[in-house]
């Protein structure tokens, strides 16, 4: 196996891994992360019900600013989808990085989104 399908496969098993844990528990909506290079993009899902509930990005015009790409935007995702879950009635959320580890932009997306008044 090269380095590229090994890398690939430690993702997808560090993904499901981190999501079965979440599932296992099932008490809470989970609070699901995508990473790209450009975008970050944050949802919150109801998995009992298979719904978004509400959802954040720096994708498109409307969250358009400079450096979304960076820790500074991360952080302006955070804040934001907390705003919503609040507003919705949803306090208690788990936390699911997928299969990104915690750390740099995922790590300032959830500190963010906790100092908005989100537990985890």
């Amino acid at each position: 196996m090269d380095q590229q399908k090994r890398k690939a496969n430690r993702r997808w098993r560090r993904a499901i891994r981190q999501r079965n844990r979440i599932r296992a528990a099932g008490t809470r909506v989970r609070l699901s992360v995508n990473r790209t290079k450009k975008h970050i993009s944050v949802q919150i899902i109801d998995d009992k019900q298979h719904k978004t509930l509400c959802a954040a990005s720096t994708v498109g015009k409307v969250n358009a600013t400079k450096g979304a790409s960076n820790v500074n935007g991360a952080k302006e995702i955070g804040k934001k989808i907390a705003e919503l879950a609040i507003k919705k009635g949803i306090t208690e959320v788990a936390f699911d990085r997928g299969c990104y580890k915690y750390h740099g932009r995922v790590k300032a997306l959830a500190d963010a989104a906790r100092e908005a008044g989100l537990k985890f």
